[in-house]
């Protein structure tokens, strides 16, 4: 019903991907033997129909389309390249390297030859011609009378630097802003097809078309991003495939942080903050608090953020936070002088950022002079006040208990003539111990000159200054008191040991002339012992025990003995009140006896029957066991 061959627009010789575009050889060029030294690789292209050797034999050159009928037993693709040094031919099947088998076949002359093609071979074959220069490459599309095929890839292309770049449709574009961007869609089919774009699964009008299948996304923006298809369709059907393109944007530097000034407006005054840039920033900060870092950088996609420490992985106490963009440090004292910085990395490219901080040290201040220790005279003396300083102020001088000390070195101070001034001895003892006595000390005026020596002066130089103090004082007024004691009561008190016993008397406080007062007054004095032992006839006792009584079981753990214990005087042996003996502990007057066990025993009764008899727990027991003698 078709044609065998027939040109398929949209895939014409045009459509190449090739590095040696200045050199484009005829067939003439051929014929006439011209060669170029040192030429990059270019491949032939022949324009003409494939010939058909036979009704089941079709040979063809790159550029063209083949339709394979139901008779086609071999397809011959020709390959034809001229360069210096001479290119070396590989062939691909849809972007794959084809793999050589016994349908497969890669003849001398660089041609591939398919035998009994199936639909499976079905597909876009490229021949690559590639020298040490560079490279060319030229498909050619087998496919089946029916509806089309597109040439499709599935590979990703990253493009960070170039310009331009073109790719065939299925594949994954990520590049930069501003570059131009060619979607290839190389379709063949026969009936012809035709080829619609769309972005978003929105159509795409034809002002982005471009001719033989081409698409041309010019100076890409974000805006451009999203999935780009063609679909090529004729009267057997159609076909699409579809190519992603994602827009790079390289990590750059901001000058604000939002998460920042969130995270730090909760994180409490005492917590520091610093954003890096590429230049680096510098925050002096105290030792013990914490500190937040931010990494205020953008980019498309999002960057993944690395933090370093002096170049080399963080090793101190951190949290991270704001998806990795903030870097708490808990205790800054954890961390030297050092450089944090943060490394900003998407496919696009990579940005470093930095900041320094410096930790503020604790540190002894000897610039201010304590008070002079005398107004005059030859001893005064200042010391240097000794503070603990951050940063220039003054903080507790805990702070700085682990840094050394200077040397402190008194300083000279009022080293000059004192004024006169009254001169005391200490208070003589008192003339009595008590009803009234007298003191008396000496009293003089005297100067204290610069050189430590005291020159006495006349007491009008002193009573210009102070009154005299004054030289005689009362003292002991209280009145003289002491102990008396009555007499010893009887010897009757309760017995503490043999013949030993207590007695007891009054002690009174009461002054020289018989007045009783309170004992606090004579507190001052020894006081006399108001009780004492004393030798007694009635403590002559002891206790006397008989003999214990019979047990009142032979055996189990019933049985108790008894015996009469008394407190007796020692020279009349009759019996007193027990409370005399209780110096000495009372012995036991009963007690366990015979705690075993029971055996049984045997008693003939009649002649005839055993009875056994015994004791179970002190109770007698009695049972008919036997006929038989024991």
């Amino acid at each position: 019903e078709y044609p065998l061959h027939r040109h398929v627009s949209g895939f014409t010789s045009s459509l190449r991907t090739s590095s040696a575009e200045a050199f484009l050889p005829t067939a003439v060029d051929l014929a006439n033997g011209l060669h170029r030294p040192h030429q990059k690789p270019a491949i032939l292209r022949k324009i003409s129909a494939a010939q058909q050797l036979s009704a089941s034999e079709v040979v063809t050159h790159l550029g063209q389309t083949v339709v394979l009928a139901s008779g086609t037993l071999s397809v011959l693709l020709h390959c034809e390249a001229v360069g210096n040094p001479k290119p070396t031919i590989s062939w691909a099947k849809n972007g794959e390297e084809v793999k050589y088998n016994d349908r497969m076949l890669l003849q001398p002359d660089d041609s591939l030859q398919i035998l009994a093609p199936v639909e499976a071979d079905v597909g876009f074959y490229a021949c690559n011609a590639s020298n040490a220069l560079g490279s060319d490459s030229v498909s050619i599309a087998v496919t089946l009378a029916g509806k089309p095929l597109i040439k499709a890839s599935r590979a990703t292309v990253i493009n960070t630097e170039s310009s331009a770049v073109t790719v065939d449709i299925g594949s994954t574009v990520k590049t930069i802003q501003r570059a131009n961007v060619t979607i290839s869609c190389q379709v063949a089919g026969v009936p012809e097809a035709e080829v619609t774009w769309f972005k978003n699964k929105v159509k795409l009008s034809s002002a982005h078309h471009l001719h033989d299948g081409l698409l041309l996304i010019a100076n890409v923006s974000l805006s451009d991003e999203g999935l780009y298809s063609c679909k090529a369709a004729n009267l057997r059907g159609e076909v699409t495939e579809s190519s992603q393109l994602l827009v790079l944007e390289p990590p750059r530097p901001l000058t604000y942080l939002e998460d920042l000034t969130a995270v730090l407006s909760s994180a409490g005054t005492s917590t520091r903050s610093v954003l890096t840039s590429p230049s680096g920033t510098k925050m002096t900060v105290s030792p013990g608090i914490s500190a937040l870092i931010g990494c205020a950088v953008d980019g498309h996609p999002t960057p993944n953020i690395t933090w370093l420490y002096s170049g080399e992985p963080l090793s101190l106490q951190h949290h991270l936070l704001a998806s990795g963009r903030i870097l708490q440090i808990l205790n800054i004292s954890d961390a030297p002088d050092g450089e944090f910085s943060c490394l900003a990395q998407n496919e696009a490219g990579s940005l470093t950022q930095k900041t320094s901080l410096a930790v503020q040290e604790y540190q002894w201040s000897v610039d201010k002079l304590m008070a002079c220790s005398a107004s005059c005279g030859h001893k005064g003396v200042q010391l240097p006040q000794l503070r603990c300083l951050l940063d220039g102020a003054e903080v507790n001088i805990s702070h700085c208990r682990e840094k050394p000390k200077p040397a402190l070195q008194p300083i000279a101070c009022n080293r000059r003539d004192c004024p006169s001034r009254w001169m005391v001895t200490s208070w003589s003892p008192c003339t009595r111990s008590c009803s009234g006595g007298i003191q008396m000390r000496r009293v003089t005026c005297q100067r204290l000159t610069a050189k430590g020596s005291s020159a006495p002066v006349s007491n009008e130089a002193c009573a210009q200054v102070s009154k005299r103090p004054v030289d005689t004082q009362n003292c002991n007024r209280q009145p003289c008191v002491e102990w008396v004691a009555s007499s010893w009561g009887q010897c009757n008190g309760p017995c503490i040991g043999p013949r030993l016993a207590v007695q007891h008397r009054q002690i009174f406080c009461q002054t020289k002339d018989g007045t009783s007062v309170s004992l606090d007054q004579c507190s001052a004095l020894p006081r006399p012992l108001s009780t004492q032992n004393c030798w007694t006839d009635v403590c002559g006792v002891h206790w006397r025990v008989s003999l214990w009584t019979v047990c009142t079981a032979t055996c189990g753990n019933y049985g108790f003995q008894s015996r009469r214990v008394d407190c007796v005087h020692v020279r009349t042996n009759k019996p007193v009140l027990e409370h005399h003996c209780t110096w000495r502990p009372r012995p036991a007057n009963w007690q366990r006896c015979n705690i075993t066990p029971c055996e049984n025993s045997t008693l003939l009764r009649g002649g005839e029957a055993v009875w056994c008899m015994g004791r179970k727990e002190g109770r007698a027991i009695s049972q008919k066991c036997s006929t038989e003698p024991c």
